[in-house]
C-alpha cells in the first residue's frame, strides 16, 4: 500500500509493502521529516523538507519515492 505525503509542489510517497521500519530514512534526514508509527516510515512536516533526497538514498528496500529526486 503506497501513502502520500503532500504539501506544495513537494509530494514523499512511502510504499508500506516494501516498509521494514528500520529507521534509515528517519536518521539520514537533516530537516527530521520522517518518524515511525506502527513500524512503518510516515511523512510529516513536508513543507520542511529541502529536497536532498537523503531519504530515498538510505532506503534500503526503494520504499520511498520523492518528486524532486
Amino acid at each position: 500500500m503506497k501513502k502520500d505525503y503532500k504539501e506544495g509542489e513537494i509530494t514523499i510517497t512511502i510504499d508500506h509493502d516494501k516498509c521494514t521500519g528500520i529507521g534509515d530514512c528517519v536518521a539520514a534526514c537533516p530537516v527530521e521529516i520522517f518518524e515511525l508509527k506502527g513500524g512503518k516510515a510516515v511523512a510529516k512536516n513536508v513543507g520542511e523538507c529541502i529536497e536532498c533526497c537523503a531519504c530515498v538514498n538510505a532506503c534500503p528496500n526503494g520504499a520511498i519515492e520523492h518528486s524532486s529526486c
